[in-house]
C-alpha cells in the first residue's frame, strides 16, 4: 500500500510543473502548431519533462520507503534505479531530438545505448515465462539482444503512434493501468513501483493534454513512457505483456513502416462537418486507417477509440498473467 502514494506524488508533481511550464515554453517559442482544429493554433510542448520529472519524484519515494521504513516486501532497490537511468537518458534523447531534431535512423537507435543500466546490472531473468509454452531459457543472449531491443523497440512504438490530442498520454495510461495489475499480481514490486510513479505522472499531465490540448508530449514524453514499459516489464520478467499492450502501436508502425515512415501528411483532414476524415492519400497510419473506415471521426471520437483499443489489449495481457 506504502507504493500506491507514489501515484498521487506523481500525479501532483507532475500536475504543478504542466502548469508552471506551459508559459514557459510559450516565452522560449517551443511551439507546436496543432493541424487537427478549424482554427489553426499552437501549443507548447515539450510538457513530457513534466512527466518525466514526475515519475522520477514517485520512484525516489518508493526508494526512501525501502530506505528508511521497515518494508514488509523486498523492493530491489538496484534493479529500480538502474530501470529509471535508463528512462532518464532515453528521455534525454527525446529532448535532443525535440531541441535539435535527429535523423529518424538515428532516433531509432540511439534508445538501445540506454539499456546500459539494465545490461550492467543484468535486470531480468533470461528465463522467459511465454504463455501457453512455459519457460524458455534464452541465456546471455537475452541480456544482450533483447533487452535493449525491448528498450529501443517500446520507445519507438510509441513514440511514432501520436499526433492528436490526449492519444500518447491516454494509450499509456491504460497501459500503465494494465501492467500495474499484472506486476501486483506476480509481486515484481519494483516494476510495480516504476509503473505506479508512471501512471501517476501521466494523470497529471493528462489534464492539460487533453481535447483542446493546452501542452503536447513531445518526443521527450512520447519515449519516456514507452522505455518505462519496457523497463519495468524487464525487471518484472513479464515481458510478453510488454508486447501485448503496444500492439496497436506496433500496427500503426507497420503502416508508416510500408509507406517508409511519413514526417508529414499523417493527420486528418478537418471537414465542415467537424469531423476529421482520411486524406486521398492515406491511409499511412493506423489513425487514418480508423478515420477511412469509418468515413471520419471527431479527434476525441478517435483518440477514445483507440483507448479502447489499448484498453482491449491491457485487459488481455492483464488475463494472461492473472488467470493463468
Amino acid at each position: 500500500m506504502l507504493l500506491i502514494v507514489a501515484l498521487p506524488l506523481s500525479a501532483v508533481v507532475s500536475a504543478a510543473l504542466c502548469a508552471a511550464f506551459i508559459p514557459l515554453l510559450r516565452r522560449s517559442g517551443m511551439l507546436c502548431e496543432d493541424h487537427n482544429k478549424k482554427i489553426r493554433r499552437t501549443v507548447p510542448q515539450m510538457g513530457g519533462l513534466a512527466v518525466i520529472l514526475g515519475f522520477c519524484g514517485g520512484v525516489l519515494l518508493c526508494i526512501s520507503f525501502d530506505a528508511f521504513l521497515d518494508m514488509p516486501i523486498e523492493l530491489d532497490s538496484t534493479a529500480l534505479l538502474a530501470a529509471t537511468s535508463t528512462v532518464l537518458m532515453i528521455g534525454f534523447i527525446g529532448l535532443i531530438d525535440d531541441l535539435l531534431g535527429m535523423p529518424q535512423i538515428v532516433k531509432a537507435v540511439t534508445p538501445s545505448l540506454a539499456a546500459l543500466p539494465l545490461i550492467a546490472v543484468r535486470s531480468g531473468v533470461s528465463v522467459m515465462s511465454i504463455p501457453f509454452l512455459g519457460p524458455v531459457d534464452f541465456g546471455v543472449l537475452y541480456i544482450l539482444l533483447f533487452v535493449p531491443l525491448g528498450v529501443t523497440g517500446a520507445a519507438n512504438a510509441i513514440n511514432i503512434l501520436a499526433g492528436f490530442d490526449g492519444l500518447e498520454a491516454g494509450m499509456g495510461l491504460i497501459a500503465f493501468a494494465s501492467l500495474s495489475v499484472i506486476a501486483w499480481h506476480l509481486e515484481a514490486w519494483a516494476a510495480l513501483a516504476l509503473l505506479l510513479a508512471g501512471l501517476g505522472s501521466i494523470v497529471g499531465f493528462l489534464f492539460f493534454n487533453w481535447y483542446p490540448a493546452r501542452l503536447f508530449l513531445g518526443d521527450i514524453g512520447a519515449l519516456t513512457i514507452g522505455s518505462i514499459i519496457a523497463a519495468a516489464t524487464i525487471i518484472g520478467n513479464f515481458e510478453i505483456a510488454g508486447i501485448l499492450v503496444i500492439i496497436p502501436h506496433a500496427i500503426d508502425l507497420g503502416f508508416k513502416a510500408a509507406n517508409r515512415f511519413p514526417t508529414d501528411g499523417w493527420q486528418g483532414v478537418l471537414g465542415d462537418d467537424g469531423k476529421l476524415h482520411c486524406p486521398e492519400h492515406g491511409p499511412v497510419g493506423l489513425c487514418q486507417f480508423l478515420l477511412k473506415v469509418s468515413g471520419g471521426l471527431h479527434e476525441r471520437t478517435l483518440v477514445l477509440t483507440l483507448m479502447a483499443a489499448e484498453a482491449v489489449v491491457g485487459i488481455a495481457a492483464a488475463a494472461v498473467y492473472v488467470f493463468r
